[in-house]
């Protein structure tokens, strides 16, 4: 039988702009809950992501339920958990990390599902021939997944570390089928892109920690979309350029809003009310979230 009192967290860098402790707890007090999420800043510690297996135990012995994970930590996690969902094995990334009852550390995924969701909620009607992504990171794992369980026929990742795309595309082709994902280095973005139906922006470039554009404004043009996995800011300067172009565009408020609602159910085996939450984004960031 469900409890009725959680204490969970989030581990990354630069996270004092979450939304997430709010989305959480917003929902969780709807739901007559007591639950208290902090925020784990390995930069404010001092700690390099290397060591955030000594915060997820630690995290444990203090009798947190549950950890959600973000960047830089979501590869790093991985070595000191006792288990993984399928979907968490399959991306090799982690967002979500459950303490059971018998004390495991279980990793879990909720990016893909999150980002899937926030997609065709928000651009149904997108070409999806040739989709080029840049970054190979943990949520690029799992945004590209996603897009291609979307349907998308191609993924081109690009990431400035090759062995990171490269990798990236190799587990995409065995999950997928050869030839539905290439690597590429960032000096092919232009020609990329001046071919592609879209582009799916996953650095932590335009975060309020990382300002600024990922790549020179010049390659943007008006029959790209661009979905973002940013979400704080909601506008980053990535999507203010794309629409004045006329770009059609998705910001990161969907996926961080579907992936919450996800790992809400895994931390509390209650189900989350996702309008609710999707207008509490909107609230908190001080934008809607839906296309523009």
């Amino acid at each position: 039988m469900p409890k009725d009192s959680y204490l969970v967290g989030l581990i990354g860098s630069g996270i004092g702009p979450s939304l997430s402790p709010a989305l959480h707890e917003r929902e969780a007090d709807r739901q007559g809950l007591r639950y208290l999420y902090r925020l784990i800043d390995i930069e404010v510690l001092g700690v390099p992501p290397e060591e955030v297996g000594d915060l997820v135990r630690a995290a444990r012995d203090l009798g947190f339920d549950g950890l959600n994970i973000t960047h830089p930590c979501k590869q790093e996690v991985i070595p000191h958990l006792d288990a993984l969902a399928p979907q968490a094995e399959a991306l090799g990334a982690v967002n979500t990390v459950v303490f059971e009852e018998d004390g495991r550390a279980v990793g879990h995924n909720t990016d893909v599902t999150g980002f899937a969701a926030s997609f065709a909620r928000g651009l149904p009607d997108a070409p999806l021939e040739r989709v080029v992504q840049l970054g190979a990171g943990g949520a690029g794992a799992a945004v590209a997944h996603a897009t291609l369980t979307l349907g998308a026929e191609r993924v081109t990742v690009v990431d400035a570390m090759p062995e990171r795309s490269c990798g990236l595309a190799d587990s995409l082709n065995r999950h997928f089928g050869e030839g539905r994902a290439l690597a590429a280095t960032p000096d092919r973005l232009a020609e990329l892109l001046a071919g592609a139906d879209g582009l799916v922006h996953a650095t932590p470039t335009g975060m309020a920690a990382h300002p600024g554009l990922p790549f020179p404004a010049g390659l943007l043009h008006p029959g790209l979309w661009v979905a973002e996995v940013v979400y704080r800011p909601l506008e980053t300067e990535l999507l203010r350029t794309a629409r004045a172009l006329g770009c059609a565009t998705l910001d990161g408020g969907g996926m961080a809003v579907f992936q919450a609602v996800d790992a809400f159910r895994l931390f509390t085996g209650r189900e989350p009310d996702s309008a609710r939450m999707l207008a509490d984004i909107a609230e908190l960031a001080g934008a809607v979230t839906a296309p523009k």
